[in-house]
């Protein structure tokens, strides 16, 4: 159980949360917690004019996601703190998958709780950090999928196919990167 300074345990009787959640009412910091998450799922999942990403892609993604512990923002570094305290809950019964839409709007969502809430170094640290995790499910397509590189010897590199880079130009324009 966490423990204030004086040593006694926080007066609601939970665990405190990390530093950084401190600043935020508990629906936005689900919201800032969940985001990367829902960014996998939906990048990961089947669509036209994507390939099938498969096991790779999702371990890909939890690698991005995992990989914002080395940002140099309090905030992403603690909402991935967050993310891995978090139990393990099968979702709630009669609850759809994530789609592209619902996906964009919780974006735009996290940007109005970032531009009111958050430093504007930690906001945009955020914000490219959940772009990095979905950029980088896009880029784990098996090989024999991959479209040649325009530069350098054939499967150097993925280009990332035109239904990839629509999504993440959308994800880019929600997360008001571009």
């Amino acid at each position: 159980m966490s423990h204030s300074v004086a040593g006694e345990p926080p007066a609601t009787g939970r665990h405190a949360g990390p530093p950084a959640a401190a600043g935020y009412r508990a629906a936005e910091w689900d919201l800032l917690t969940g985001l990367p998450g829902r960014v996998v799922v939906v990048t990961t999942a089947p669509a036209p004019g994507r390939a099938d990403r498969g096991v790779p892609a999702g371990l890909a993604g939890l690698d991005a996601v995992a990989a914002g512990r080395a940002f140099d923002s309090d905030l992403v570094r603690a909402v991935v703190a967050a993310i891995y305290a978090r139990p393990d809950a099968p979702p709630p019964a009669g609850a759809r998958p994530a789609d592209v839409v619902d996906l964009l709007a919780a974006c735009r969502a996290v940007v109005r709780v970032l531009d009111r809430r958050a430093d504007p170094a930690d906001s945009a640290a955020y914000r490219q950090w959940v772009q990095s995790v979905a950029a980088r499910v896009c880029r784990a397509v098996p090989a024999a999928d991959r479209a040649p590189s325009p530069i350098g010897p054939p499967g150097s590199a993925a280009r990332l196919s035109p239904a990839d880079q629509r999504f993440l130009d959308r994800l880019g324009r929600a997360l008001g990167l571009r």
